[in-house]
């Protein structure tokens, strides 16, 4: 394994190393070198989790082409999804590098990018499928795919070594509402310039068949809507901009208003009307406006479909939200599927609607079509391979399990050569085929409300100890006898609080810190570091035997 100083790569060689988002869904992050430069496909964000106690969202961290930013000659966004966008607008400064991505894409990105300062200086190029550029070593072409948000790019990528094919995220819509087809005759006449590498996007791949259309999903909704009375909440991602329009041709054909409910629903919506998208639905109702609405004349749209704590969904069935709540008679329906991961928040949600009374649909809880993927199913991937006649296949875009589906699919295609990427690995396209040849140190970024910071940095460390084995604090007053003052214990998260027992059990730990310090030498009492490790270890030793715990211990020494 290489560390990012060290490693040395032949500048004649092809090389393509995923960063990120090729051993988990989000956070994706790639990159393509040739020739001493660098070009960087997309950068995305990824959900936190419970691994990661008061942190949402993280980031790909770019300190690898960070230390090579005056030859990187381009970040390429495919699309305006989170997990391929979301963290452009937080590392930028850190690349400074130019963007191209489409129109759509473009007015989304500006719109983060506003949010965050020092970012005003970036140079967004919005490029159109069928153009081609050129950037340093590198000639970009970029087509048309279908996916669940508008303008979304396949990017094929010209060197002198050869042309790789790097899908972004695609489907294989036959009707889509909005936007491309993916056109199996221009990615045919691709295929006849010779490919030689295909990097795909492995998330169906281990799912049979096709995708199906989202043409079938404005049907689905259009028949589910007449079996629910009251009034109907659906939850989806913001980005899905083809969902918005079929929920409201569904709506109109039910004489039923839409109201959008949440900041990233009403920018995604705006960005989409700007683009030219959504001009034929019908106006959207002011949510403050919705209590004048018959219950079963409305459709509420909010964010949250992935249970994130702060999405508005998450925050109605919490009781948080200002003015808006769910109640029994009303449905809430979930038109997304869960990202791996995002279950046990998910299902939060759902038990904290249920326990309102509120009924709950998801995907595979009614006859109807409610969500059809954005990915490509395995029939569809083989339609691609056949299409382009790749040598090589490397899979991303997936946890380790759909990458491996992606690579037996290729290998029973016949592909002639097929790598599977971790997350850093150092992979050398070449006309005989790929292999991986080395190994970079990766990682991911944690954002907090006013920082940026590792993911393993201490703090969050010390917040995931605390959150499953509680903390003590020990204040001692020393004075060169000693003890000046009784120890003053305070536990959290270990015995019930404000009781008999908890205060007997904090006078245990104060004897056993006070036989702890009888112990030491004059010479150790004067030495802080001494004190307080003594004391450490008599109290998380007195915890371990009554409780079986090692808690996060804090000692705080004041001289007098």
């Amino acid at each position: 394994m290489s560390n990012s100083k060290n490693l040395v790569l032949n500048p004649k060689d092809l090389h393509f190393i995923p960063f990120s988002g090729s051993e988990e869904f989000g956070v994706n992050f790639n990159a393509y070198t040739i020739d001493n430069k660098w070009l960087a496909i997309d950068c995305g964000i990824g959900f936190a989790g419970h691994r990661f106690p008061g942190i949402d969202i993280l980031l790909p961290d770019p300190a690898f082409l960070e230390a090579r930013a005056k030859d990187l000659v381009g970040l390429i966004i495919t699309h305006a999804h989170e997990d391929h966008i979301g963290a452009v607008a937080y590392l930028w400064k850190r690349l400074g590098c130019p963007i191209y991505c489409s129109g759509f894409t473009a007015e989304i990105l500006k719109l983060k990018m506003a949010d965050i300062p020092g970012n005003d200086r970036a140079k967004i190029h919005v490029v159109r499928p069928g153009d081609q550029i050129k950037l340093g070593p590198f000639t970009c072409e970029f087509l048309a795919v279908a996916h669940s948000i508008p303008d979304a790019l396949a990017v094929g990528v010209e060197t002198s070594v050869g042309r790789v094919l790097h899908s972004g995220d695609w489907n294989m819509d036959p009707t889509p509402t909005l936007g491309d087809i993916t056109d199996e005759a221009l990615f045919r006449a691709y295929g006849d310039k010779g490919v030689l590498a295909y990097v795909g996007d492995s998330t169906n791949a281990d799912v049979p068949g096709r995708t199906g259309s989202e043409a079938d999903v404005e049907k689905g909704l259009g028949d589910l809507f007449p079996e629910i009375e009251g009034r109907i909440a659906i939850t989806l991602f913001a980005s899905n901009v083809g969902r918005v329009r079929s929920i409201c041709k569904a709506a109109k054909a039910n004489k039923r208003k839409v109201v959008l409910m949440g900041r990233s629903l009403h920018r995604m919506v705006g960005a989409a009307m700007e683009c030219g998208y959504l001009r034929d639905v019908p106006e959207f109702v002011d949510d403050r406006q919705m209590d004048k609405i018959k219950d079963e004349n409305l459709v509420i749209l909010m964010t949250g479909s992935q249970g994130e704590t702060n999405a508005m969904l998450s925050r109605v069935a919490r009781g948080e939200h200002p003015f808006m709540t769910l109640n029994k008679g009303d449905t809430v329906v979930f038109s997304a599927r869960p990202i791996p991961g995002n279950e046990e928040e998910i299902n939060a949600v759902k038990n904290n609607l249920a326990a309102s009374g509120v009924r709950v649909i998801g995907t595979g809880d009614t006859m109807h079509k409610i969500h059809i993927s954005g990915h490509p199913c395995r029939d569809e991937i083989l339609d691609m391979y056949r299409w382009v006649r790749p040598k090589i296949v490397i899979p991303v875009h997936g946890e380790r399990s759909q990458l491996e589906a992606q690579a037996r699919l290729a290998r029973e295609a016949q592909i002639s050569s097929v790598v599977v990427p971790t997350n850093g690995s150092v992979i050398r396209i070449a006309p005989e085929g790929a292999e991986i040849i080395d190994h970079i140190p990766t990682g991911v970024l944690a954002v907090e409300p006013n920082r940026i910071i590792p993911s393993g940095h201490v703090a969050i460390s010390a917040r995931r100890k605390m959150q499953f084995t509680g903390i003590i604090h020990i204040t001692l007053v020393l004075d060169d006898r000693g003890l000046a003052e009784d120890p003053q214990i305070t536990t959290m998260g270990l015995i019930d609080h404000g009781n008999e027992q908890e205060a007997a059990f904090e006078q245990d730990i104060a004897d056993e810190v006070e036989d702890a310090l009888a112990e030491l030498r004059d010479s150790e009492l004067s030495s802080n570091d001494k004190v307080a490790e003594q004391v450490r270890v008599a109290a998380r030793r007195l915890v371990s035997s009554e409780l079986g715990l090692k808690p996060k211990m804090s000692v705080h020494i004041v001289r007098v």
